[in-house]
């Protein structure tokens, strides 16, 4: 059928539609269409079938998106979703939040050739929303059940992905998490223009009727300790990912009226849910009428901005200390945000935040350049002597990472070894801790990062966990042996 594919002579690049800007910010509806069969036949088409996959290897499941891709050029979704899913325990959720810009799209051969790249991201979720309609995603249906318990403490996508990688071994899984919903920043963290919550619902409830238990509201070193579900389960993993907000080193930048991101955020996603928030209700996390100014240049700055839009504020200013080249958030999310009216202040740093009796007024900025590289080879931006200048502002957003928590504390448990980042120390290879059948994924391990490593991290660990259990239970079997004789 290879008169099917290498169309990228002849068919140009093409996302779905977007809603126009006027429309998509009256609400936190996804802005991107679906793929009618044709267009994702035809987009499908592009692929080159190079002989060196870089898409594959540009993405960190490695996900084998030159035979997914001809498969749906030739109408064969089924069998597309499930080489697809092969490799990817979320392909609809990555498809949409993923920067492929970044990764799979970026390292296409035919992007490169100067052709444009072949919408892998807009494709994947094409294939997985066509499975879930067509019920192709089933229940999982161990071969055989086994006798271990697995405890996992995180709901988020490395926690989800390790659950469906162990329960599809059969194991009895159980997840452990401090919110009332599971899903992590997938659910609080990033806004339903990008990712609409009953998409991370479908794959909950996917886990539950797979026989997987959530057990919500739950915080080890509160509700338990992490010797209890060790005494409960023959293997736990660690998958909490980083939510400690790094500090804005300025005056001011405590005072009221200056918020962190991802409390901004989740109060937005709660209201959305539906839930009373009080700091929402009382305006304080809500951007409605005001001069916002978001500090920092990643993909949950980009959330911000993009989110108070949405709720209607009367002007929104992003400050980025280094120049739009080199803003690690998705390029795609910036001309999006660009679109919906937002203010990009490229190289210009806070300075101060200055506020009165009735809150933030403003932020003083300092123009930057960038300077030499430093030992990760970026340049560093040097403040321009003299080019200081005021931002009006009513709410000031900090969106400048996230580093974790002190686990040892928040655990209550000071044998479980960290790094000198509050990392988790885990075996490079095996993802276990210093603590026997105590393994560790994602960002708790890697540092802040994408959800696409997560899952892969969780993944990698699921598989780790299997061969330590498998190994104990055959000890077990041989020393029962010996000891029956």
């Amino acid at each position: 059928m290879a008169e099917r594919l290498l169309k990228f002579v002849s068919i140009d690049p093409q996302t779905p539609e977007k809603r126009p800007a006027s429309a998509r910010t009256a609400d936190f509806h996804e802005i991107y269409g679906e793929f009618i069969t044709q267009k994702a036949n035809e987009q499908a088409s592009r692929c080159s079938q190079c002989g060196v996959p870089f898409c594959q290897t540009g993405c960190p499941l490695q996900n084998n998106i030159p035979d997914w891709l001809k498969m749906t050029a030739e109408g064969r979704l089924e069998e597309a979703y499930a080489l697809s899913s092969a490799t990817n325990s979320m392909p609809e959720i990555c498809g949409r939040i993923c920067p492929q810009d970044r990764l799979c799209e970026g390292a296409c051969v035919i992007e490169q050739s100067g052709h444009g790249a072949v919408t892998i991201g807009a494709v994947e979720r094409y294939i997985t929303e066509t499975a879930w309609e067509n019920g192709w995603i089933e229940p999982i249906v161990p071969t055989k059940e086994l006798a271990e318990h697995v405890g996992i403490i995180g709901a988020g996508p490395g926690g989800m992905a390790a659950a469906e990688a162990l329960r599809n071994k059969g194991y009895q899984v159980t997840i452990y998490d401090r919110y009332d919903r599971a899903g992590g920043l997938l659910m609080y963290g990033i806004p339903g223009f990008k990712l609409e919550k009953e998409v991370v619902n479908r794959r909950v409830e996917h886990l539950k009727a797979s026989g997987v238990k959530f057990v919500l509201n739950y915080e080890v070193g509160r509700d338990g300790t992490l010797a209890d579900l060790r005494g409960t389960h023959d293997s736990v993993l660690i998958a909490i990912g980083v939510y400690k907000a790094r500090a804005l080193p300025c005056p001011g930048s405590s005072g009221p009226g200056v918020v962190e991101a991802l409390d901004y955020l989740t109060a937005s996603n709660r209201t959305g849910l539906g839930d009373s928030v009080a700091d929402f209700d009382s305006g304080a996390l809500n951007a409605a009428g005001k001069r916002v100014v978001v500090i920092g240049g990643g993909d949950t700055a980009m959330d911000c901005v993009r989110t108070a839009i949405r709720q209607g504020a009367a002007k929104v200013t992003c400050l980025y200390r280094r120049d739009r080249a080199n803003m690690p958030g998705s390029a795609r999310e910036v001309s999006n945000a660009e679109d919906e009216g937002v203010t990009f202040e490229w190289l210009a740093a806070p300075k101060a935040v200055h506020s009165n009796e009735a809150g933030v007024t403003s932020v003083l900025a300092a123009r930057m350049r960038l300077g030499e590289a430093d030992a990760s080879g970026r340049q560093s931006p040097e403040e321009v002597a003299g080019g200081e200048f005021d931002v009006p502002a009513d709410l000031v957003i900090k969106a400048l990472g996230f580093d974790p928590e002190n686990v040892q504390t928040l655990f209550d448990e000071p044998a479980l070894k960290v790094s000198r980042w509050g990392t988790i120390r885990a075996d490079a290879i095996t993802g276990e801790t210093s603590i026997p059948n105590v393994f560790a994924a994602g960002d708790i391990v890697r540092g802040a990062s994408l959800v696409v490593w997560a899952i892969k991290d969780g993944r990698e660990a699921a598989e780790h966990m299997h061969t330590a259990m498998r190994k104990q239970a055959r000890m077990r079997a041989t020393a029962a042996k010996f000891a029956a004789q």
